[in-house]
């Protein structure tokens, strides 16, 4: 079996992602959470760039027992200097090194010849050795380089000391194929290239910084730079948790490889770095996302309640997520619907099952995601008017600006409708006398509260009321996410109850 090593770079490349400035406080509570994950190497920051990174650097250096703790380098002295002083205190310290080698960058940000850059590199990382027994060595841009320039500057580093070479698609534009035949021509035409760890760093630009990383793996690549929820510059970086997570997963494919990753830590650290960076998790994130292992279709609840296999591929418990989520909305089945009801403690009748259903479809058209809260209240309105002598069959009301509320109202009695038309001094109001006319009765309304009991902006809306109906107080409730229809409910409940 085979490590894969992951390098973590959160802290640095992820910090880069506009918007997710860290202070050093925060830094180290990140460092410490990822080597809880079983990160093998935190890259902590850029020493020379600011003092406050210089001081993350040296805080995670001291505090950081298991994982190697790295700091980024330019090619430039005062870079090494401030890398190798910033990790003093780690226990494990990596100085990596980095200079671009694309025909792009030397012309336009360099203005070097390639036997300039070669120089540079071999002076850098010569010195950076003598102070530092792990040495990485980065050449920016290596999938827009020349190929045959690319080996000759990794060479060199080899030659001066470096450990490790990473190959970056610095700009995300690359692709798997590409970066399986560069990693395998890197492997053949560097002479000394087994005397190194290859690794990979990629950009997701084009949405491949992940197929490109398990693409280098397969090629020969052994270790591979990541960031928790993928952040970083641009589009980001490739995702720690989807890499570790395919390694586990498609062990027919990675058969003889491993990570050291404590796989169940990977939603707390997610959510640890997401809340700290203020980035928040996309609901469609693979692996640590709130739909990862979430389902809402009824075929595919269905199936999962019959076994788990059918519609996932991974264990939510081996990421750190409690269970998988049956999503109910209007996709979801009968089979789920009263699963869900049966683990809320409700034991319900065919025929309540039936009616509960089919309130709960309706509402499931007009809300985007139904809460627990939701099913408790269309449960416990379906029972409650169950036996109901007048019930509502359907309602409209008129009103606006400089117009005078009507509503019209339709109830059955017996299933036999009976329909009542009144103005008010607002929709409710109206739709309150109408419901008078239609059941022949002069009720006092004495208390009205409506209240949002769920959760979202298309919360479900109850209506708490009591009315006075010759000389005796009712009380009724009623529930929907229409809180005027809610109200009609509230008032139909005390009713039918002196009715009664």
């Amino acid at each position: 079996m085979e490590k894969i090593i992951i390098f973590d770079t959160t802290l640095r490349d992820g910090e880069q992602a506009p918007g997710a400035s860290l202070n050093p406080q925060q830094k180290l509570e990140i460092a410490l959470q990822l080597e809880k994950l079983g990160v093998d190497i935190i890259e902590a920051g850029f020493p020379v760039s600011s003092p406050g990174d210089f001081k993350a650097v040296a805080d995670i250096s001291k505090n950081i027992k298991k994982s190697a703790v790295c700091g980024l380098a330019r090619c430039l002295k005062p870079d090494i200097l401030a890398a190798h002083n910033a990790l003093k205190a780690a226990k494990k310290p990596r100085i990596h090194l980095f200079l671009a080698t694309s025909k792009i960058h030397l012309q336009y940000k360099f203005k070097k010849a390639e036997g300039e850059i070669l120089e540079l590199a071999k002076k850098a990382t010569k010195l950076a050795r003598g102070l530092c027994d792990d040495i990485e060595f980065s050449p920016e841009d290596a999938t827009r380089s020349e190929r045959s320039f690319l080996f000759r500057i990794i060479e060199t580093a080899i030659k001066e000391g470096a450990r490790t070479i990473n190959i970056p698609d610095t700009v995300g534009y690359s692709y798997p194929q590409e970066v399986f035949s560069l990693i395998t021509d890197i492997r053949e035409n560097v002479p000394n290239i087994n005397k190194a760890v290859i690794a990979t760093h990629c950009h997701d630009d084009l949405g491949m910084a992940v197929a490109n990383s398990v693409s280098a793996i397969l090629a020969g690549a052994r270790q591979a730079h990541c960031t928790i929820n993928g952040i970083g510059e641009r589009a980001g970086n490739a995702s720690l948790e989807e890499i570790v997570m395919v390694i586990k997963t498609r062990k027919d494919i990675f058969k003889d490889l491993y990570t050291g990753i404590n796989t169940r830590e990977l939603f707390r650290t997610s959510r640890l770095v997401s809340s700290l960076t203020n980035y928040a998790v996309p609901a469609n994130k693979a692996i640590v996302g709130k739909n990862a292992f979430a389902h809402e279709s009824g075929i595919h609840q269905d199936a999962m309640l019959k076994n788990r296999l059918t519609y996932e591929i991974m264990d939510p418990h081996d990421v750190g997520i409690s269970a998988s989520q049956l999503v109910l909305g209007k996709h979801s089945g009968r089979h789920a619907f009263k699963v869900k009801l049966s683990a809320l403690g409700y034991k319900l009748t065919d025929k309540q099952l039936d009616k509960a259903f089919t309130r709960f479809k309706l509402v499931a058209d007009k809300k985007k995601e139904i809460f627990d809260d939701d099913l408790r209240y269309i449960v416990e309105d379906q029972i409650s008017q169950a036996n109901l002598l007048w019930k509502l069959e359907s309602f409209y009301t008129h009103s606006g600006t400089k117009v005078a509320p009507e509503a019209t109202v339709i109830l059955t009695k017996k299933g036999n409708p009976v329909k009542g038309v009144s103005a008010g001094d607002g929709p409710i109001d109206a739709c309150f006398k109408a419901i008078d006319k239609v059941v022949g009765l002069k009720a006092k309304l004495e208390d009205f509260r409506l209240e949002a009991v769920t959760s979202g902006k298309d919360a479900m809306g109850h209506a708490n009321l009591k009315l006075v109906i010759k000389g005796a107080v009712y009380s009724g409730g009623g529930s929907s996410t229409d809180i005027i229809e809610a109200s009609i409910l509230a008032y139909l409940n005390a009713v039918n109850k002196y009715a009664i």
